[in-house]
């Protein structure tokens, strides 16, 4: 059979030789050691975390090892792109501060000599190869109609075990020049498939970088490689453009592993080094309702968007944090004895990347953004927090920017200068909640049941000559002298067996007055907030109480 008759059948236009393609990509100039490797998203949406752990991986290999990191857009799925997806892509890796070495901007300018950096420009490309697989006699054109549905899908499955359970040969692989031409001319639509040399007996063994020597059953099945648009799917397209690329390391989430035998197939019969995969582990959730792990989902789980993080006004330090965490526990140690240094400052190389599929838990997240916020400045956190806030609340940027001395104050609260500053707060948008009692006067109290008649009569004393005091040890002293005057008890049926031991009971004396003001029996520091509120406020919120 003439091959190259069929291939030009097939490929009229197609002029393009790969001996030409492979003379624009020449091989890089690689130091030992160097690293060359990419983030490859489908602009099908959000960017799942998923998705940006991977890519997070990749640029920490590239940046560990002196390396290139490239964005290449794969962008051949009609069917699963999304409008403005990858804009999405683009503002997440930016803000984030991950930076490639290679990529296309929005604008369509190639920054790199290996580009066009989006596969849906690269289509001349693909099908040069496919014209060269055919003409070898390794690919071949499949004129079959699609399935129209599930029973159709199940029959064909059965007629296969029937015959062979082992392999599944394309209908299409042995048609002769003269019926591949007939169908050109009835106008059919093709595919192009791979003609596996294997049987279906046959296995093999390839190297994970992460999990090391694997075994499974060597692929057996013919599979598509340019779809009847003329696209081709991933298989083929990463297959030609990871190795004309110079990629020297592909990570890519483990799911892809049961695909490697195929891939590998694909770049065999290129005749192509293959490729070094990092599988990297799929984050999962322990699911609330069955207590059973789950892969993180984009239908049940918010935080599976990255654009959750921005949403809520996590700092961008804290999340990165965290994925350092899970792909490396080693960093939490490392943390502990570099509190001060940069995240950046931890290295890890493929060898330490985990092999265990690690759980999402937000609690963690929390706790690793509470001890970064509590570590920056009042001004600081007030910038961060309008910043936050000129985006997701302009109604309370506008309060925030107008009284701006008041919630810098209110920010530094227990911060500047504390030896132990306090550590409640884990994100932005939080905050406002948080500092509640600033924005408006309590209308619930955390107060015991058998504490408000005491906390009134307390109360009720204490703003008769209520003046704001000129310092915090000042008011300390005006409250603890009311209170040993009173000697008001916490438990009344303990104060009656013996008051003595319940006077000047200062701690309970402040709690009243927090809990008028604040509503609370926790807060920052009392005085600091009366200073921020005023005089009237204070006053005004103190009788709300006794008259509550």
């Amino acid at each position: 059979m003439d091959y190259k008759e069929i291939a030009e059948l097939l490929y009229p236009n197609v002029k393009l030789s790969v001996e030409e393609i492979l003379k624009k990509y020449p091989k890089r100039n690689l130091k030992e050691g160097q690293i060359v490797t990419r983030f490859a998203p489908s602009p099908t949406g959000f960017m799942h975390i998923g998705n940006f752990f991977q890519a997070f991986i990749s640029y920490n290999l590239a940046k560990n090892t002196d390396g290139i990191l490239f964005l290449r857009i794969e962008d051949t799925d009609e069917k699963r792109k999304v409008r403005q997806a990858k804009a999405v892509i683009y503002e997440v890796l930016e803000r984030f501060g991950l930076k490639f070495n290679e990529y296309q901007t929005l604008d369509g300018e190639d920054i790199g000599d290996y580009g066009p950096y989006v596969q849906s420009q690269r289509v001349d490309i693909y099908q040069a190869f496919a014209k060269k697989l055919v003409s070898e006699g390794k690919a071949f054109p499949c004129f079959c109609k699609k399935t129209e549905g599930k029973e159709d899908v199940l029959k064909l499955r059965e007629n296969k075990f029937e015959e062979d359970d082992e392999k599944e040969y394309d209908a299409c692989r042995d048609l002769s020049y003269e019926e591949v031409k007939q169908h050109i001319l009835n106008g059919d639509s093709f595919a192009i498939r791979l003609k596996t040399k294997n049987t279906g007996k046959e296995r093999i063994k390839f190297n994970d970088l992460i999990k090391g020597e694997l075994e499974a059953k060597a692929n057996a099945k013919d599979f598509v490689i340019v779809k009847s648009d003329g696209v081709p799917p991933y298989a083929f397209a990463h297959a030609i453009d990871d190795t004309l690329m110079g990629t020297t390391v592909a990570v890519r989430g483990e799911e892809y592993i049961s695909s490697t035998p195929a891939h590998l197939e694909l770049f065999e019969a290129l005749g192509f080094t293959p490729i070094n995969y990092c599988h990297n582990p799929l984050i999962c959730k322990i699911d609330e309702k069955t207590g059973n792990r789950r892969k993180i989902s984009k239908r049940y789980d918010p935080e599976a968007n990255m654009m959750y993080y921005f949403e809520q006004g996590y700092p961008i330090e804290s999340v990165l944090e965290y994925l350092l965490n899970m792909i490396n526990s080693g960093f939490e140690i490392w943390r502990k004895n570099n509190p001060e240094l940069p995240w950046q400052d931890f290295k890890f190389g493929i060898n330490d990347i985990t092999a265990v599929a690690p759980i999402f838990d937000l609690v963690k997240l929390n706790d690793i953004s509470k001890n970064l916020i509590a570590r920056i400045s009042g001004e600081k956190l007030y910038s961060n927090w309008l910043t936050w806030a000129k985006e997701y609340d302009k109604v309370l940027a506008t309060e925030l920017e107008g009284n701006s001395e008041k919630y810098i104050k209110l920010c530094a609260m227990d911060r500047d200068g504390a030896t132990k500053p306090r550590k409640d707060i884990y994100n932005y948008a939080m905050m406002k909640e948080y500092f509640s009692y600033i924005f408006n006067a309590p209308k619930e109290y955390e107060l015991e049941e058998n504490d408000a008649e005491k906390a009134k009569e307390f109360l009720t004393e204490y703003v008769k000559s209520f003046a704001m005091p000129s310092s915090n040890e000042e008011w300390f002293e005006q409250v603890k002298k009311l209170a040993d005057k009173l000697g008001y008890a916490t438990d009344n049926k303990a104060y009656k067996q013996n008051p003595d031991a319940y006077k000047g009971n200062v701690a309970k004396a402040c709690e009243f007055i927090r809990v008028a003001i604040t509503g609370r029996k926790n807060s920052p520091t009392l005085y600091t907030i009366m200073l921020i509120l005023g005089e009237d406020e204070v006053k005004n919120r103190l009788n709300k109480l006794i008259n509550y």
